[in-house]
């Protein structure tokens, strides 16, 4: 079933066992894209699971994901006729991180990618058109036939095998605190629906929160120019997982790394999917002008935006790019864009320079025919923009991605202050750091969630108190295969 519906599967009614003495192998906190992971991988290891999530539905921002997947030397790759690699892989994504990013964990992320879209394929998600997204040397951005958003299918996935495989997963179950006996993790305390404090005993616990890109507080706290951004964060990432951590010793690492999404509408909080400029619109601004190389990273472009007019700028595409991306119809329902059956009638309905906009169609398409951006050195331009009628959504950057959170190593096992293994706990996604660096690559979170989600999952349930020496690159591995009857 590779067309799930969201809806269908993050409000289902989950088998829930009495509360009394629960015990479990694995406790995942947290039901989002890197929490649902986990905890499918480790009960595919023969592991009892238990996902408490503190909102009403599952999903957490993976639902608002919308780009894709980033993974290289992939099938859909290949049978695309994209030439792609791991290393280079690697290396977009640690120039990307202005090289703060952890080496380590960096190789881990784009070695192990390609399985994770064999596991959401295989457990009946749709990533398999491949895209192109900022900061990309290739296409290597597996996204749901169409180009349609990735959030949702994976989450549908997810909950659809998380509910088929009975794991227990309870909503509005509001963790808070670690508990620790001999210096290891051995479960955690919780706050059910109705308040009540209950205790789940564990042999590991995976802290799968996400980020603090929602908690204006400590966002301003870390770097007050974010006083007053609006965000694309949903309500519930409010980084208590990090807190979780810290009380239970964990050292941290780049929480003063706060990424800006460049493409929010304004006053509303709804994030345009980078594959948009990706499948080749172009940015211009209030004067109807290019300012920017589109496809350039995430810190740049915001950037770039705010020395504008207004602090805003315009995603500007034709009929070839809207055709090209399902995206764009969910945007064209929530009434987020402009339309113009000719440039004219765009430029009075923005209220911008016709003559500028016209110019500036006219010399992209030059630029575009002749395979060379003269004017900023964009490098992918698939489209030319001339196919009317034309399009524009008003954007300005917005709180979009915290790459800081818990230090871990490699195999996902949380770091204390002094650099050791912290045992039983194990942690993986947005509230983690050091996989992203300074900026974080469109395309990347979804890999980074799924395959450290995997990677926790499968070493809470394996080596859940043991300090691990890596045993190989692929998550499933000949020890993984076998118990998981592969």
């Amino acid at each position: 079933m590779k067309k799930l519906l969201l809806a269908s599967v993050v409000s289902a009614t989950f088998a829930v066992p009495a509360f009394a003495a629960d015990q479990a192998d694995v406790v995942v906190v947290g039901a989002g894209g890197a929490g649902l992971s986990a905890a499918v991988t480790a009960h595919n290891l023969g592991k009892k699971v238990i996902v408490l999530e503190k909102m009403t539905m599952l999903g957490g921002n993976t639902n608002r994901a919308a780009g894709g997947l980033n993974a290289a030397e992939t099938k859909h790759q290949e049978k695309n006729g994209i030439k792609d690699s791991i290393e280079t892989h690697f290396n977009d994504t640690m120039k990307g991180g202005k090289y703060l990013n952890n080496p380590d964990l960096v190789h881990k992320l784009t070695d192990n990618a390609k399985y994770s879209v064999d596991f959401i394929n295989d457990l009946g998600g749709d990533l398999t058109d491949v895209g192109m997204m900022a900061g990309a040397t290739n296409k290597r951005t597996h996204r749901p036939t169409g180009g349609g958003f990735v959030g949702a299918n994976v989450v549908a996935t997810l909950a659809k095998a998380s509910k088929d495989k009975d794991i227990d997963v309870r909503t509005s179950a509001n963790v808070q605190k670690l508990l620790i006996k001999d210096g290891k993790v051995t479960g955690v305390q919780y706050k059910d629906k109705a308040g009540k404090l209950r205790t789940v005993n564990a042999k590991a616990v995976v802290i799968a929160t996400g980020g603090f890109g929602a908690n204006q507080a400590m966002l301003v706290k870390i770097n007050p120019k974010l006083k007053g951004f609006g965000t694309t964060n949903h309500p519930g990432a409010t980084g208590d997982g990090i807190k979780l951590g810290e009380n239970a010793g964990a050292s941290t690492v780049d929480l003063e790394q706060v990424q800006t999404h460049p493409t929010v509408v304004p006053n509303n909080g709804e994030m345009i999917t980078e594959a948009v400029r990706g499948n080749g619109a172009i940015l211009i601004n209030q004067e109807g002008k290019r300012f920017i190389n589109e496809l350039q990273t995430r810190d740049v472009v915001s950037a770039a935006e705010l020395q504008q007019t207004g602090r805003v700028g315009y995603l500007v595409f034709d009929n070839s790019v809207r055709r090209s991306l399902k995206a764009i119809e969910t945007y064209i329902k929530k009434k987020l864009v402009t339309e113009g059956a000719t440039l004219d009638e765009l430029a009075k309905k923005l209220n911008i320079n016709a003559d500028n906009l016209k110019a500036t169609i006219d010399q992209y398409a030059k630029f575009q025919a002749a395979k060379k951006d003269d004017a900023f050195g964009r490098a992918d331009m698939p489209r030319p923009l001339t196919q009317g009628p034309w399009y524009a959504v008003q954007v300005t950057p917005a709180v979009h991605h915290t790459m800081g959170g818990l230090r871990i190593n490699s195999e996902a096992q949380v770091l204390n202050k002094e650099g050791n293994v912290i045992p039983g706990l194990f942690a993986a996604g947005e509230v983690t750091g050091g996989v992203h660096g300074a900026n974080r690559l469109g395309g990347n979170a979804m890999a980074d969630i799924v395959t450290f989600g995997r990677i926790a999952g499968r070493n809470a349930a394996l080596h859940p108190t043991e300090v691990i020496v890596s045993r190989g690159q692929n998550p499933k591995d000949a020890e993984t295969a076998t118990a998981e009857g592969k």
